[in-house]
């Protein structure tokens, strides 16, 4: 702490104007702190700080969490997570049994990825946890092999599941359906509206390879430019223009989308590889499992076998 506390006297700040700002440590400032910081300690310091974390420690975001009615309120309150950090983003997919939770570190460094990665999937266990009165069977799946030593009294370091394809959290529908110990519907929807606003001021004007992602996550899966520069009134050569500015493609955009989509989507044992196929969009299995093959190095089916939920 006294090299955390050497870092804020020098930035100018300290421990309180933190707090009153609602404000979260820099990330640069760990690795400072710890510059020799690997995967496997970034493990044992993400889950040692996850476990300090309160209901009222987040921010915009406290009122909300105290207020929520379920455990899905919770959930959907992820969409403000960039109103307090930037380290890490998340998708959410629904599936029959639950959801998944895609989460992305952006820090561009393995150590500190991992570390944001395992404080935040832990930290919404932990969060869960104290909100419905109980240990839920939430479960946080990572890419990084397990650590030879984890923290023995931490109970949501057991539902850590490791060598997983990539960083998510799994949470069963009946966790979802779960009520919260402190529901308050009248102070929770003011809160999100406050939220809402707050958001749309801090986004300000999308950048343009964003709005193309966003059309492209949320629709049919496989999809022609035409298409795409028809719902945003403009010509196809526009739309390559734009996106050339911001030094992508059209095609390097739609890879991404149905990658990202492919592998939440198999992760869904009640899905057939098939189904995954037609919902993106491909004419048939093998076109599409050519293109995952080309993506991911491995077949759909080789990939989801080995990370069937467990």
């Amino acid at each position: 702490m006294k090299r955390f506390r050497a870092i804020m006297a020098r930035e100018g700040t300290g421990e309180l104007a933190l707090i009153q700002a609602e404000a979260q440590a820099p990330l640069r400032w760990f690795r400072e702190v710890y510059p020799e910081l690997d995967v496997e300690q970034a493990t044992r310091l993400g889950i040692a700080c996850a476990e300090q974390a309160q209901i009222t420690s987040f921010g915009p975001l406290s009122l909300p969490l105290v207020s929520a009615c379920t455990v899905a309120e919770v959930v959907n309150l992820l969409t403000y997570l960039p109103l307090i950090t930037q380290a890490v983003s998340t998708q959410v997919h629904p599936q029959q049994d639950g959801l998944t939770i895609r989460l992305s570190g952006n820090a561009g460094d393995a150590g500190l990825d991992c570390l944001v990665l395992i404080y935040c999937g832990l930290a919404l266990m932990r969060l869960i946890d104290l909100l419905v009165g109980d240990v839920s069977d939430v479960t946080m799946h990572g890419p990084w092999p397990e650590p030879s030593l984890l923290p023995q009294e931490s109970e949501r370091a057991s539902r850590l599941v490791f060598d997983a394809p990539f960083s998510y959290l799994l949470v069963p529908a009946r966790t979802l359906q779960a009520a919260c110990r402190f529901p308050d519907p009248l102070a929770h929807g003011l809160a999100v509206d406050q939220l809402q606003q707050a958001l749309a001021r801090r986004a300000g004007t999308p950048e343009f390879t964003r709005r193309v992602r966003a059309l492209l996550d949320d629709g049919p899966g496989m999809r022609t430019i035409q298409s795409v520069a028809d719902e945003l009134s403009m010509s196809s050569s526009t739309l390559k223009r734009r996106l050339a500015e911001e030094d992508t493609s059209f095609s390097e955009v739609l890879q991404k989308s149905l990658l990202e989509r492919a592998k939440m989507q198999l992760l869904d044992p009640s899905t057939s590889v098939t189904e995954v196929a037609t919902e993106l969009g491909y004419s048939d299995l093998t076109n599409f499992s050519h293109a995952f093959k080309r993506w991911t190095g491995s077949s759909p089916s080789h990939f989801r076998r080995p990370h069937q939920h467990r």
